[in-house]
């Protein structure tokens, strides 16, 4: 496309541009939003009513501001959606595997490799600057899982899936194995027509979930969600679910490897997304053992790297006290009986208790 000017330009052309753009630059999908997500606030409202975020004070502090992207940006006119897989071969096996033996930490498929969020933000970055290629300078900012942005709201009306029960976006043609971003943009595009839903009578996301925390069809209760008490909770994860974590030390993918649309989930190309560090086959009592520095050095550029190192202990303590009573395992539980942290012992106290120790 020849370079035109953004106020003179066939937005349609430029439009059917970006999806070809952003499918060169690795993502699966993208679609166009608009900015009118009124339909949302009312759900989100009672969300927040109802105390369901937890700690995670920023989404209240926001307010409705989440569902309206032209007060977070000003000037905003349309939202570029785009999803980018991340499922790779064997992924399923692997994941039974680790989640059938207790003494393996379960970590989401997701945070195996290079953190997400730099990995798309870089990439819609690219997007943006391929467009003012083509267009001249305009006005956007990129998104990936932060800021006050519903995510899922604008990708359902981008035309990228539905909002399935268990509250993630899901297609028919991909599942829901994927990642999300926005590029909020100055831009009036034309929007696309959001899709069918197909969840149908299906509840084995709600029947599966190890804390029950999708209290009912499109509603979480993130104060019980496994990837919320091992991710965003800052504290003492509450005694009562800590036996229901299981080995999952870092986030749950239980409500999508039972989702039947994920038999469809494509493979990802994304090298980034590689497992490191074998984290995909590493013990509890293994990783328990890590030094700081040791996480500091070998987490760089993961997720899992933001929740920190006293955050990570505390979750290996809980695998490990969920764990099948052998010498290693009481062995990695006892050598931090001592440890600097209030939070870990106590966790480390739990965890020896479970074993009657």
């Amino acid at each position: 496309m020849l370079r035109q000017d953004k106020d003179s330009l066939d937005r349609t052309v430029l439009k059917a541009s970006i999806k070809a753009w952003a499918l060169e630059l690795g993502f699966a999908d993208a679609g166009i939003a608009g900015i009118d997500l009124g339909s949302a606030e009312p759900g989100l409202a009672a969300w927040l009513a109802a105390g369901f975020h937890g700690e995670m004070d920023y989404m209240a502090r926001h307010g409705l501001k989440r569902a309206r992207p032209a007060e977070l940006v000003p000037g905003t006119l349309s939202v570029i959606c785009v999803r980018m897989d991340y499922w790779s071969e064997g992924d399923r096996a692997a994941a039974e595997a680790a989640l059938g033996d207790d003494e393996r930490a379960y970590i989401s498929r997701y945070a195996l490799g290079r953190d997400y969020h730099k990995v798309l933000r870089k990439r819609l970055q690219k997007l943006a600057d391929r467009i003012a290629e083509c267009i001249g300078p305009f006005g956007h900012r990129v998104f990936v899982d932060s800021a006050p942005v519903l995510e899922v709201e604008l990708a359902t009306k981008a035309g990228l899936g539905w909002r399935g029960k268990h509250t993630l976006n899901l297609t028919r043609e991909a599942g829901s194995l994927y990642f999300l971003g926005e590029l909020y943009t100055d831009l009036d595009l034309p929007v696309d027509e959001a899709v069918d839903e197909h969840c149908g009578s299906c509840t084995r996301c709600i029947d599966v979930c190890p804390t029950q925390a999708i209290v009912a069809p499109y509603k979480l209760d993130a104060r019980r969600c496994i990837s919320y008490l091992t991710i965003e909770l800052k504290g003492a994860i509450p005694v009562a679910l800590r036996p229901l974590i299981g080995n999952r030390v870092y986030g749950c993918d239980d409500c999508q490897l039972v989702c039947p649309w994920n038999r469809f989930a494509r493979l990802t190309g994304e090298k980034d997304f590689s497992t490191r560090n074998e984290l995909d086959s590493a013990t509890l009592a293994e990783l328990f053992a890590w030094t700081c520095d040791d996480f500091d050095t070998r987490l760089a550029g993961s997720a899992i790297h933001r929740i920190g190192f006293e955050c990570w202990l505390r979750n290996l303590a809980v695998g490990l006290g969920n764990a099948t009573s052998s010498a290693a395992v009481l062995s990695a539980l006892r050598a931090r009986q001592e440890d600097a942290s209030p939070l870990v012992r106590e966790h480390v106290q739990w965890a020896l208790a479970q074993h009657a120790v």
